[in-house]
Parts: structure tokens; sequence; C-alpha cells
């Protein structure tokens, strides 16, 4: 790669006077612009070198690579004169630079609020949710006859009520873990959120008939299960309480009282006050919603539908899970018809994904074809950010084709009063946590949603991309004369006869899954290649293949790695866990030196990296993927360091 070229091919796509600040991490660029809409796409995308781009919190990040993201950042300073800056610097240029309405600002940080405290507590509530789907699948008459399962097998009705008993559990309970979460979030003790919610759910409550009598005040002994508002407001006090007291007790009777008087005054505070208030709220505000659905049923479900997946683009869906576990609880209470709101994302979800499978049929350009059918599938299957940001609104006319699509799937879904009893996988599994008499409706929503967002797609790509597509062609054939594709040839040639068939083994001991799955576009979209990724267990980086050590970041948040047989590794500890600048990681390899499969690497304080509000998340990554015939994640979830993680097969 020439550093100096693709630096100048930067700094003439986004404009000099454009830029504001820059900074990088293990594998892209970080540029705070003055207007993102000036930069030159297409001068960006026609350079072989730059692997991608996105915006995303005020900054407009390129994709490099790892070690040569380091040299172009180099040249870029050198040639601009800007002064070099850290990334934790940029984020707050970048935010200083977001010239967005103060409201909005403050809606965006309460919508992030929910998202931090809900997003961990929801695998609780799928559990708990599909159990509920499974116990009613067992008990409803009508589907495979009059009577239900249970009645035609007895012998089961015991496990039935197991499962009952099971599912009923996340949500009775719910305020235990809504108090835990939320008081992680309000940098309170977790376990004094977790006892404020087993307070306002411990069976000695009574009915809203029973009172205490406290000096002549009536306060009521209602029971706070399924409800989530009382709890986040009562957390949000205990958390003002405790940090009160820890800077006003001395540390001699800190430890004792701080706990004590935060718990107590809490509690009182909301049987009298934040209960009664807050789940009058809570209440209204799920009425609202269960009424409007009733309302406006089909035409307003379409209109959801077509709306959402352009909700997604601003974030504003991360504050859904809070309305949706007040739904999933007033169906587990055996009121209400079940959550809307997630048929709704399966939908969008689905027409996402077709609409990026229709440009992969559509485009001749391999770079866009490979990005389409890795990021299509991760759509279909409820993960859409690579869809949307890498295709769909790349082209435009793809994500409104989907908004169509997603609009009838909803209209029909919202027509059919189709449910779900569960959180889940929002796309083609999300039948899984469907009301059991809703699937059989959900699927025809689903193959509408694919089918006219499919179809739209396609019809009018053929006429609007071929011009695109053909200028992109154009653009790689006049890039190089022939000799250069010989140039090319002869690379690949001599690559293919040094590299080996290879099994690179998972480099730290936690639970894989699928790279598309990260919540990160660059990898998530295979931009650097593919690979796989590990959520850690334990903190202790190893070598994953035999070789040497090509990049050795002074964060110690990353390293590159050429194996004796060819592949060029990157293993990434962490999602923007660069801000650390290596605090809580540790490193024991240089640059240049020669390692061995399974010798020690580094260390990294996974709860430190927790605490700062990062994802530990280890991505294993080929970035010379496109040097090899086959590089597949190796089957199996639970991983120890040395296990086989990914094989990769040459030409």
């Amino acid at each position: 790669m020439d550093h100096k070229k693709v630096a100048q091919v930067v700094i003439e796509a986004v404009g000099r006077d454009n830029l504001i600040a820059a900074a990088h991490c293990a594998t892209r660029l970080r540029l705070v612009l003055k207007d993102d809409d000036k930069v030159n796409i297409k001068m960006l995308d026609d350079d072989p070198d730059i692997k991608g781009h996105f915006k995303t919190n005020g900054q407009f990040q390129i994709i490099i690579g790892p070690g040569d993201v380091n040299n172009v950042y180099d040249e870029l300073i050198k040639i601009t004169g800007l002064h070099e800056v850290s990334t934790e610097d940029l984020k707050k240029v970048s935010q200083q630079n977001d010239d967005r309405n103060p409201v909005v600002k403050v809606i965006m940080g309460f919508i992030k609020l929910l998202s931090d405290i809900f997003v961990p507590i929801i695998p609780a509530l799928v559990a708990g949710g599909l159990l509920m789907a499974l116990n009613n699948f067992l008990t409803s008459p009508g589907l495979f006859g009059k009577q239900s399962v249970v009645q035609m097998v007895p012998s089961i009705a015991g496990l039935s009520s197991m499962i009952q008993i099971m599912s009923a559990a996340p949500f009775i309970f719910m305020p235990i873990l809504v108090g835990m979460s939320a008081a992680k979030r309000f940098g309170a003790n977790q376990f004094l959120g977790a006892t404020i919610g087993m307070i306002m759910t411990t069976p000695a409550l009574g009915a809203t008939s029973h009172y205490w009598n406290i000096f002549g005040l009536h306060v009521s002994q209602t029971n706070y299960q399924y409800q989530v508002i009382p709890v986040l407001v009562a957390v949000w006090v205990l958390s003002i309480l405790e940090k009160r007291f820890h800077k006003w007790l001395p540390s001699a009777v800190d430890f004792t009282f701080t706990p004590l008087l935060s718990i107590m005054i809490t509690g009182f505070l909301t049987f009298v006050i934040i209960g009664p208030v807050f789940k009058g709220v809570s209440d209204a505000i799920t009425n609202a919603i269960v009424w409007l659905y009733n309302t406006t049923g089909a035409f307003g479900m379409g209109i959801f539908g077509l709306s959402y997946s352009a909700i997604v683009t601003t974030g504003l869906h991360q504050s859904f899970p809070a309305v949706e576990t007040q739904l999933l609880a007033q169906f587990a209470q055996g009121h209400g018809s079940g959550d809307f709101i997630f048929v709704t994302a399966c939908m969008a979800n689905v027409a996402q994904g077709a609409a990026t499978f229709a440009v992969y049929f559509l485009t001749k350009n391999e770079k866009v074809k490979g990005l389409a059918s890795s990021s299509g599938v991760s759509a279909l299957l409820g993960i859409t950010e690579p869809a949307l940001f890498g295709v769909n609104l790349k082209y435009k006319f793809p994500f409104f084709c989907a908004l169509i699509g997603a609009g009838f799937g909803a209209a029909f879904a919202g027509l059919m009063h189709v449910t779900s009893a569960a959180l889940g996988s929002a796309g083609l599994l999300g039948f899984l946590s469907m009301v059991p008499s809703s699937i059989p409706m959900w699927i025809v929503s689903i193959a509408i949603s694919f089918v006219i967002a499919f179809a739209l797609t396609f019809v009018y790509g053929k006429k609007h991309l071929k011009e695109d597509v053909q200028t992109a062609s154009a653009t790689v054939e006049s890039a190089g004369d022939a000799v250069a594709q010989q140039q090319e040839a002869e690379k690949i040639i001599k690559e293919n006869n040094e590299l080996h068939d290879e099994v690179i083994a998972s480099p730290v001991s936690g639970k894989a899954e699928s790279l598309t799955d990260v919540k990160d576009p660059v990898f998530s979209t295979e931009a650097m290649g593919k690979g796989a990724a590990v959520i850690p267990s334990e903190g202790e980086i190893y070598a994953p293949v035999s070789g040497e050590i090509t990049v050795a970041y002074e964060t110690k948040h990353a390293y590159g790695l050429k194996s004796d047989k060819g592949a060029e590794v990157l293993i990434h500890i962490g999602i923007d866990t660069v801000n650390m600048k290596g605090d809580g990681f540790t490193s024991v390899v240089k640059q240049g030196q020669h390692v061995e499969k399974g010798d020690k690497l580094g260390t990294v304080d996974l709860q430190k990296v927790k605490d700062a509000g990062y994802d530990s998340t280890v991505m294993v990554v080929v970035t010379n993927t496109p040097s090899y015939a086959n590089v597949q994640k190796i089957d199996g979830i639970e991983k120890k360091h040395g296990d086989d993680l990914i094989a990769v097969t040459k030409r």
C-alpha cells in the first residue's frame, strides 16, 4: 500500500478545508468534519486500499486496516498540518461539533439511558417469553384439533405446569432485574438496586386494599410485580442518596450506615410517593399504546412498519424494549394480546435483508456483492445495521423499497392480529417468539415483506442501478492497465504459493459467535475480512497461530500477526477500547517478535472494560481473506484458548 497516496485520496475526498480533527484506532481513521455531506463517497469507494467508511457519533470513519492505518494517519497529519489527537480527544471535538438541537440531545440521551438499562436484561425476558410461548403451544386448544396437546397427552401436564412457573418468574420479579441493571447505569451498588426490586415484589405485600398506618398516614401495601417505571425512579433516588451518604458519612460508619439509610429512605419514599404515582404513569402509557394499536389496527401497523427502519437509523428504536417489557408483562398476567412492536421489527428487518439480496443479484461489483451477501444474511437474522449503512442507504432506493415491503407486511400482520409472547431474534427466527396461534399469519406477513421488498428493489434497480454498476466496473478497469493486471495476477500466484491450509485457534476462553453479530460495523460487515468473535470469560490473550507479531499497539488493545503458514490475523480486544489508552491492558510481546501458537500475548482486565462502559468482545479477523478460497468459523460455542476457531483454505 502506498500510504501517502491513500492519505492524499482521503484528504481530497473529504476536503482539506472540511477537516476539523483526525485520530485513528487499530483499523480505521476517525475524522471530525464540518459537513459530512461534502465527502466524495465515490472517490473513497473507488480506491482499492480503502475498505469502507461510515458515520457514527459525529465521526466519519474510514476503514484502512491494521498496521497500514498508522502510516496513513501519519501521512495525513504531515500533509494537512493538523495536530495529532487521541480518540478520546476526538470524541470531545465531535461532541462540540454536534450542532443538533439541545432538546434532541436530551431526548437521545434519555433513549441511550433506557437502552443501557434494558438491553442487558433482554436475555432473561427472551427466555421467559419463549417458555411462555411453549406453554401456550402445549395448552392452547385448536392448534392440532379441538383439544390441546396437554389434554391429548395428560402425562405432560406436570411438565407444562413447571414450564408455566419458569416462564412467569422473569416477569413477576422484573423489578429485581430492572433494579440491578438501573443501579449499575446510575452508578449505585447493583445489589442495593436488586434489594429495592425485592422489597417492591416481596410476597408479604398484599393487594391495594391493605394499608400501613404510619403516624396517621395510610400507606398502601401495593405489590409492584411486573412493573418497570416505578422501580426505575426508585433506583434513581437510591443512587442519589447512596452517593450523598458516601460523601457525607465518615469512613468508619460509611460501610454500615450508607446501605441502611439508602434502602430505608428509598423504600419509604417508594411506598408513599414513587410507587403510587409512577404506577399510574406506567399504566397510562401502556393503556395508551394498546389503545392506539387497537384503534388504528392494520393502518397503524402499516405506518409503523413503513417507518421502523427509518427509526432504526436515528437510534430511537433503542427505547422500544422499555415499552415492550410492559406489553409482555401485561400478556404474562393474562391481559392484552402481546407485543406488536417485535412483530413490526421482524417485518422491517426481513424487508431490508430482501432488498440487500436484490442488490446482490443486480450488481457486478465484487466488493458490493460480498458486502451484500454477508449483510443480507445478517439482516434476515435480525441485525440490520450492516445492510442499512453498508448497502441500502448507500444506493438509497433499496432502503425505500424495503420500507414499502415492511409497511405492507406489518399492515397484514395488524389485520390478522399477529403478536408475540416474547422478545428474540427479530428476523426469520422470530416465529419462535410469536403467540402460537399467530405463527401461520406471521409466516405469511414475513413472506409479503420479503417478496415486495425484493421485487421492488430488483425491478427498480434493473434500470437505475445499471449505470452505477457500469461506472463502478469501468472505474475498476480503468484504474489499472494490462501491466497492472498482470502484476496483480503474479502477486496472487506468489501469495498462493506462500499460503497453506491452516486452523486458527481461539486467543481467549469464552463464548464464540459469528463476526456478523459484533456491534461494530467495521467487523460485522466483514470489511476487514472474515473471522469469528469470542465473548471472553477470562482476560488472558494467547497467540492463535505461530508466526511474527506484525502490529503491537501502544494501547495494547489489538495485535496483528502473520502466521508461518501465511494467514494475517488481527486480534482486536473489545469495541472502542482504544479510548481506554491501555488502562486495564498488559502486553508481553513487541512488534517483530516471533511467537509460537499458545504463547501468551498479554492480558485484559474484563471488569475494567465493563466498568468503562465498553463491549469486551474479542474479534479475530483474517485480514488477507481475499487470498483464500474459504475462511470459515469452526462450529462450537464454548471455547478454551487454543481450541480451533477458524479454518482457512487456500485457493
